[in-house]
């Protein structure tokens, strides 16, 4: 598969089949993925890769603490601005209000978009969880990093036939997943990544975001 494909390919899947991932083919993808670049080769990334009854028992845990706290617990960053400007806010809306209007939920069925969020911490059914933390130490810059080594990830797991979904939702239970795993006190939880095999025929897959044209999000000097 060529990058260009794999790239238009990608989505954040959000339905998986049960079908297990093979433990040699997610090492393969995690050692290729980790020619990415990082300033200094610092290479800020470390993972706790989770699948089988051990993924089973996180996640019954914190369908547990759902019940008790349906937002989660405080999360150790923002997600997202406080004060999110235009054009960033229309583009966040146009992405959720699209999703819900695929899955027919409408802006006042709370209960109903409640339930959707609570799927991001079943995985949406994956049966690998990768969950991502970075040295409390680093900057913006290895947080770019690290994005840039996740991007690998995505990508070739297109290539191999998986498909994934990355999910910072997870910050809400960073100290429930920091326990689980026995991360240590200086590694900080950036986000978890959902990898499987997609669920082709439901609905939710087949939503395709937007992206801004490029004369909406770049200059041109000098040609």
């Amino acid at each position: 598969m060529r990058v260009s494909e794999a790239i238009q390919k990608r989505i954040s899947c959000r339905a998986f089949k049960t079908k297990p991932v093979s433990l040699e083919l997610l090492k393969t993808i995690l050692n290729k993925a980790g020619r990415s670049p990082s300033g200094g080769n610092l290479q800020p990334w470390h993972l706790f890769v989770i699948g089988g009854d051990e993924l089973k028992k996180l996640l019954i845990i914190v369908e547990q603490e759902l019940k008790l706290f349906p937002k989660g617990h405080s999360p150790e960053y923002s997600v997202y601005p406080k004060e999110l400007e235009e054009p960033y806010w229309s583009r966040r809306f146009k992405c959720g209000e699209d999703l819900y209007s695929i899955l027919n939920i409408g802006r006042d069925e709370k209960v109903q978009r409640r339930q959707q969020f609570s799927r991001n911490f079943k995985l949406f059914n994956a049966p690998v969880g990768i969950f991502v933390f970075i040295d409390r130490k680093m900057g913006p810059p290895q947080w770019s990093d690290v994005g840039m080594y996740l991007q690998n990830i995505f990508l070739l797991s297109k290539e191999y036939g998986l498909d994934t979904c990355a999910q910072e939702s997870w910050c809400v239970f960073h100290e429930l997943v920091q326990d689980y795993v026995r991360a240590p006190s200086n590694l900080m939880l950036f986000c978890g990544v959902a990898m499987g095999y997609m669920e082709n025929n439901d609905p939710i897959n087949s939503l395709r975001t937007d992206r801004a044209p490029l004369g909406e999000i770049s200059n041109f000097i000098g040609f």
